[in-house]
């Protein structure tokens, strides 16, 4: 007998506490945001889509190595001459279906102080299709370096 008007006791108390609660929080204003017009602002230290600058990077395949995932993928520019790797990226490619955003590709960046390979804030960036998550990056061509290649 004692059980069980114990047992009404806590539960009692349970749901006292909980309505407690909710009663609280029904005087508070809504933080309600009308999501197309305003958004919310990520934390500093969000992971959002990933991002390559090419103009930074020198090709040295330290965020291919550690990628888990292997979802980065980059080929170094090669002279054409000398056929010497230059410290410049001919292409560089990310897989999105695979990328668990992560950051140890940023954080093995070596460039300084903007890393080629970093996170942005942004987070709406939808993919209707399979092909969509795959994005590539490639170094435009001078029309010196084309011409070299021609009479070479």
């Amino acid at each position: 007998m004692i059980r069980y008007f114990s047992r009404i006791y806590r539960v009692s108390k349970a749901l006292l506490q909980g309505m407690g609660v909710t009663f609280c929080w029904l005087f508070k204003p809504a933080i309600t945001v009308q999501y197309p017009d305003e958004k919310l602002t990520p934390a500093e230290r969000f992971r959002g889509a990933l991002t390559f600058d090419k103009e930074t990077c020198t090709a040295c395949l330290l965020c291919v190595k550690a990628c888990p995932t292997a979802c980065i993928t980059l080929e170094p520019a090669t002279d054409s001459v000398t056929k010497k790797r230059l410290a410049k990226v001919s292409w560089y490619q990310i897989d999105f279906g695979k990328c668990n955003y992560c950051r140890l590709c940023e954080e093995a960046c070596p460039t300084k102080p903007i890393k080629s390979v970093r996170h942005t804030h942004d987070y709406e960036w939808g993919m209707k299709q399979r092909s969509d998550m795959f994005v590539k990056w490639r170094r435009e061509q001078k029309k010196e370096e084309t011409q070299l290649e021609k009479t070479a």
